[in-house]
């Protein structure tokens, strides 16, 4: 298993505990006698759940097992690799950190730098899709 999956895929299952926590205690916050302003966690925890564990789950397997792209460099250029997950996780990171603060400024460099991070996988998979 190449190191950058490896790596996709340990930062996704972090990232599906920290918001199955978010979840539990949106839910049980009647129990807990949490404040209503934990609701605002509401966006967030579903972002760490989709963003954070599924698509990463998905980026790091399809990396791995998707065809060759060439004997010398079965997986393309690894700096590629490399680049998507600092961008999906630093827009994640600025996500979880900006919404519930409300800071609307890192709202948009979240979702660029989540945007860009999905064209360059588009980018660095689409070749190695390809009949046998």
């Amino acid at each position: 298993m190449p190191t950058i999956t490896r790596y996709f895929i340990k930062a996704a299952m972090v990232h599906f505990v920290i918001g199955l926590l978010m979840g539990f205690l949106i839910t049980a916050r009647s129990l807990l006698n949490l404040p209503t302003s934990i609701l605002i966690l509401n966006p967030t925890y579903l972002h760490l759940l989709v963003v954070g564990w599924i698509t990463q789950l998905i980026f790091g397997v399809a990396y791995w097992m998707f065809p060759k792209y060439s004997k010398e460099k079965p997986r393309g250029d690894e700096r590629v690799g490399w680049a998507i997950f600092a961008l999906l996780n630093g827009g994640l990171l600025l996500r979880v950190v900006g919404e519930p603060l409300s800071i609307g400024a890192l709202l948009p460099i979240a979702a660029v730098l989540q945007f860009i991070a999905v064209w360059l996988f588009i980018i660095a998979v689409w070749p190695r899709v390809k009949e046998r």
